[in-house]
């Protein structure tokens, strides 16, 4: 006990009894130490309740400064915010563009992420110029992205409605522009019958084509849901304005007819000035004054639809779809295609190689008579305008 109480540098005086000393130096310090775990304890909580204060304190001020400035220490402001708008050129006027990816169809449309509040909505009449039953069929599947047409809003859940319309519409246009440049042949569904001529589908558009332009003699009715080719003639994207031809594409699919030669035709009608004539889907022109050689009052006294006859090409103008035919120049005699129209089919080729003998004659006089000139290889055109000039047609 002696070295306890050495080491603890206490002095005391203790009874003279040992346990009993034992017993009082335990009990004491057995005290003391309650004593200060009491203290320490008191201290900690004392200390947790002043942290706990602070931080109430501050939430109260942070909540008063909501309540009251709720942007005060912010430094990205509302104007801030409306600035990278603009930079990011978001906006949802109608007739802006914006880019957006689908994500999701239906029977009726897609719906489509554009980076606005909520997603936008495509319409399935909108997906496509051509008609569809289905968005997936005009290639718009989730994961598609392109520029989109904002057209519209609906009011019930503030979304935008857009539209791929337009620039299909924009695309067709140019690509008929280039046709037109490259002279191309087309194919054409015919859609619908107007006076004058029919309405088809070209290029997801809807052109015209006069019935002059036509090389049949059938009705609009009879055309409809038929293909035609066609050529075209004039396109206009500011006038809306499509015109086709069918004649010129028919024409040109054909081989150059060479004047002088005899084919096989149909009758399709008759008008005052003349008939028309259809010769392996071509429709050639026989003029009034082309019949015979003696005058025809009246042409359907010589010709009514549906007869079968041979005529002989005169010109073909490949550029204008227009071919000349001529039953005169098979006549044996003057007035035979009046009086004895079948003596003249009977005698075509031979009467069609007379007339092909007197244009190598009049090319070797021309030939002749240039040969001092610059000018050589002379060759009869084929639209007829060498033939009219030496008086030969």
């Amino acid at each position: 006990m002696s070295c306890v109480g050495q080491q603890l540098n206490l002095r005391c005086f203790f009874p003279s009894s040992s346990s009993s000393c034992c017993w009082w130096w335990s009990s004491n310090l057995t005290k003391k130490r309650v004593s200060f775990s009491i203290v320490n304890s008191v201290a900690i909580s004392n200390a947790q309740t002043q942290e706990r204060l602070k931080l109430k304190q501050l939430f109260r001020e942070a909540n008063q400064r909501c309540l009251n400035d709720p942007m005060d220490g912010v430094s990205f402001t509302l104007q801030d915010f409306t600035q990278a708008l603009d930079h990011y050129h978001f906006h949802s006027q109608l007739g802006n563009k914006v880019i957006g990816t689908v994500f999701c169809t239906d029977d009726n449309g897609a719906l489509v992420e554009i980076a606005a509040k909520s997603a936008a909505y495509l319409p399935l009449q909108e997906a496509c110029i051509h008609r569809v039953n289905h968005v997936e069929e005009a290639g718009i599947v989730p994961g598609f992205r392109t520029e989109f047409l904002i057209i519209g809003e609906n009011e019930g859940n503030d979304s935008l409605i857009l539209s791929l319309r337009p620039m299909q519409y924009g695309l067709a246009w140019e690509r008929c522009r280039q046709l037109q440049a490259d002279n191309v042949v087309v194919k054409g569904k015919v859609v619908g019958a107007k006076k004058g001529g029919v309405v088809v589908e070209v290029e997801g558009l809807r052109g015209f084509v006069p019935f002059s332009q036509i090389s049949t003699k059938s009705t609009g009715e009879e055309l409809l849901e038929k293909e035609l080719p066609l050529k075209f003639v004039e396109v206009d994207e500011k006038q809306s304005t499509l015109v086709l031809s069918n004649r010129k594409a028919v024409a040109d699919s054909q081989p150059q007819l060479g004047i002088g030669s005899v084919v096989i035709g149909s009758v399709q009608s008759l008008k005052p000035y003349g008939a028309f004539i259809d010769i392996g889907g071509i429709n050639g022109l026989l003029h009034v004054s082309q019949i015979s050689h003696d005058r025809v009052t009246d042409i359907e006294t010589v010709l009514q639809p549906g007869d079968i006859l041979k005529v002989m090409i005169l010109s073909h103008d490949q550029e204008r779809g227009r071919v000349s035919l001529s039953t005169k120049k098979l006549e044996p005699t003057p007035g035979d295609m009046i009086r004895n129209p079948k003596l003249v089919f009977e005698k075509a080729e031979e009467m069609a190689q007379t007339f092909r003998q007197r244009i190598a004659e009049v090319e070797a006089m021309a030939r002749a008579n240039m040969l001092n000139s610059s000018v050589s290889g002379l060759t009869v055109s084929s639209d007829g305008s060498y033939l009219r000039r030496v008086g030969l047609i």
